[in-house]
């Protein structure tokens, strides 16, 4: 009887770590399919989770363009809101067997998973996040975008196990911002 209730016990604390706030329960599968034609070109960063590599910078922006070699360049820019620096990173970025994911390196030979979550019907926004919990990004052809648009993509994200509280929306001082992009449900 002993074993049976010991047994019982560390199934019960399997569960409670396997699926805690702290470990890892995201949905990371990616979308059926994506047309490469249709996803590359220019991005406008909306909102992202916090980390060391984007800190403090506004109005980012990427462009994804093909190479000769099939490769894809990556080209990510934005301003440091405190400095005014206009800081630029370049990378390159690999399809694979997995429709919706890429494998991305910003420096020589370490890269990292780039999922492609979900995308908008006109290729119009994307949810984009990695191996890792801790990234998750929200890209738009338009620096701004509607309050429902926002809405339904932050439920996604939310119904995927991401703490959409989390997210930093980001400014582009060009853009005219309206109260309500401001303020997306939680």
């Amino acid at each position: 009887m002993k074993i049976v209730l010991i047994l019982l016990l560390l199934v019960l604390l399997l569960t409670c770590v396997v699926c805690s706030p702290a470990a890892d329960c995201i949905d990371r599968t990616t979308v059926p399919s994506l047309d490469l034609d249709r996803f590359l070109g220019h991005w406008y960063e909306i909102a992202r989770f916090d980390h060391r590599f984007e800190r403090n910078l506004e109005a980012v922006e990427t462009d994804y363009t093909l190479r000769p070699d099939g490769s894809i360049r990556v080209e990510n820019r934005g301003t440091h809101d405190r400095t005014g620096q206009r800081k630029r990173a370049l990378g390159k970025a690999h399809t694979t067997r997995t429709p919706g994911r890429l494998r991305v390196s910003f420096f020589w030979f370490f890269y990292s998973d780039y999922n492609v979550l979900e995308i908008g019907d006109n290729y119009d926004w994307m949810l984009i996040g990695s191996r890792s919990p801790r990234f998750l990004w929200i890209l738009s052809r338009t620096p701004l975008l509607d309050i429902e648009t926002t809405n339904r993509i932050l439920q996604l994200a939310r119904n995927r196990g991401y703490a959409t509280s989390r997210l930093l929306f980001v400014d582009h001082p060009a853009a005219t911002r309206s109260e309500a992009h401001n303020a997306p449900a939680e």
